[in-house]
């Protein structure tokens, strides 16, 4: 049987993207990146909102580096828009956060991996090269500190809200001001059925029965920065 000519066969780099408002840091992230792939094809953000104007301009990422500390964020509220945004997107968070309990509920989102910034290039190379083959990177000492707690009512609540969609996050801030179904459907141009439906979805995602119930929870977590803009 005759073989495809070299014409025949698509060669697809792999993308990437980094999310830092650092210049010389973002440098930094390239430059390991390259480590594991020299042809890779590289996209950068400053914000979560350019992270998303990336995404939705470019397909197939193969993985998102992430800083926690981005303009116009707060806590994990940046994570918990990517996630929603990009649920199946792996993330790789890069973080001058370096605390056991902060890497512990980073994790707890679904993450591809935790490195601190104080880490050396080759061994960021490494946790990349990790998140790739499919498996999380954490860092050694939140690694155990991890085994010895479990996760916190802000992570627990933090994860649930990284599973509701854009529209779902939508309808749980208007829950949160107090509008009926029908004000919501206004408001966001819904018909009045849709938004009763992602209501239930909220609750159920939620864990919680009622609407009050919903707005305690929400309360425990930084929900005002994840707003959209």
């Amino acid at each position: 049987m005759r073989g495809r000519s070299p014409s025949a066969i698509v060669f697809r780099m792999r993308r990437f993207l980094i999310v830092d408002d650092h210049p010389l840091f973002r440098e930094a992230l390239a430059s390991a990146l390259r480590l594991v792939d020299a042809e890779a094809d590289i996209y950068e953000a400053t914000s979560i909102e350019g992270a998303l104007d990336v995404l939705d301009a470019h397909d197939d990422f193969e993985l998102a580096l992430v800083d926690l500390s981005l303009p116009g964020t707060t806590g994990f509220s940046g994570l918990v828009r990517l996630r929603s945004a990009r649920p199946k997107l792996p993330i790789l968070v890069v973080s001058g956060h370096e605390e056991p309990a902060v890497v512990r509920e980073a994790l707890s989102l679904g993450l591809a991996g935790y490195v601190p910034k104080s880490t050396s290039k080759q061994r960021l190379a490494q946790a990349i090269a990790q998140a790739l083959a499919g498996d999380v990177y954490v860092p050694e000492a939140p690694r155990s500190a991890a085994a010895e707690t479990g996760p916190s009512d802000e992570s627990r609540i933090l994860k649930r809200l990284a599973d509701l969609t854009p529209q779902q996050l939508a309808v749980l801030e208007l829950v949160r001001e107090g509008l009926q179904n029908k004000a919501i459907a206004h408001e966001l141009k819904l018909a009045e059925t849709t938004v009763k439906t992602h209501v239930s979805e909220v609750l159920r995602k939620l864990g919680v029965t009622s609407r009050t119930q919903a707005v305690i929870e929400v309360a425990k977590v930084d929900f005002e920065a994840m707003k959209k803009p």
